[in-house]
């Protein structure tokens, strides 16, 4: 079994990532630039296990501390802290998968799709860590809200990138947090889940819900 780092795990996403994924079973370290805050998060997550019946591997550290210890690392931080975090834990990446869940949202004008020059966020990822890191995208078109609930979800994860078997690992961690996850194709694909993201935004402040997506038209053992 893998070792998950979530870095910037005290977030949003990334909280309900680890909180999917300790309530799994999985092994999972919260990253945060802010220790203590990530132990304390961590515990908060044993507790809520606990209440459950069930122990959960969960523990805080730094980003760069969870990353080295971690087989499978999650970058979960805005888009603005995409290429600075990188460049802080890109020694510890060397030889692992990196999951990359970056949106490439530039406040205000979050709700229309603003993708950067180099064509996807997941690209500038890959750039940053170098060939030796096997990236890939996946999880930005899932509410954080529905995460961090114990409801089901009704949400499908693209996933991208350029190794397959890769990308099969991720759809069994997506498995795992309760949804289904899909082949997207190449690491140049995640556009379009990126690009998606902000067309939900929209949607979410139009319609007052927590919108996702659903793939259909597919026998349920095609993914």
């Amino acid at each position: 079994m893998s070792i998950i780092a979530i870095i910037g795990g005290t977030g949003n996403l990334g909280l309900g990532l680890a909180r999917r994924w300790a309530l799994a079973g999985e092994d999972v370290i919260i990253g945060s630039r802010d220790a203590d805050r990530a132990i304390g998060t961590a515990a908060e997550l044993a507790e809520v296990a606990q209440g459950r019946g069930r122990s959960a591997r969960v523990r805080g550290a730094t980003n760069l501390e969870a990353a080295r210890a971690a087989d499978v690392i999650v970058l979960t931080v805005p888009f603005s802290h995409q290429a600075t975090t990188l460049q802080e834990i890109a020694p510890a990446l060397v030889g692992k998968l990196l999951i990359d869940t970056t949106v490439p949202l530039v406040p205000p004008a979050v709700a229309r799709v603003q993708l950067p020059a180099e064509g996807a966020a997941a690209l500038i990822a890959q750039k940053i860590v170098g060939d030796d890191v096997r990236v890939v995208s996946a999880f930005q078109n899932v509410a954080a809200h529905h995460l961090q609930s114990d409801a089901d979800l009704d949400c499908d994860v693209l996933v991208s990138g350029n190794d397959k078997e890769a990308r099969a690992l991720v759809i069994g961690l997506v498995e795992a947090s309760g949804m289904r996850g899909f082949h997207a194709g190449s690491l140049a694909n995640s556009a379009a889940a990126e690009a998606l993201t902000s067309l939900l935004i929209f949607i979410n402040k139009t319609y007052k819900c927590h919108a996702g997506i659903r793939i259909t038209g597919l026998d349920e053992t095609a993914h």
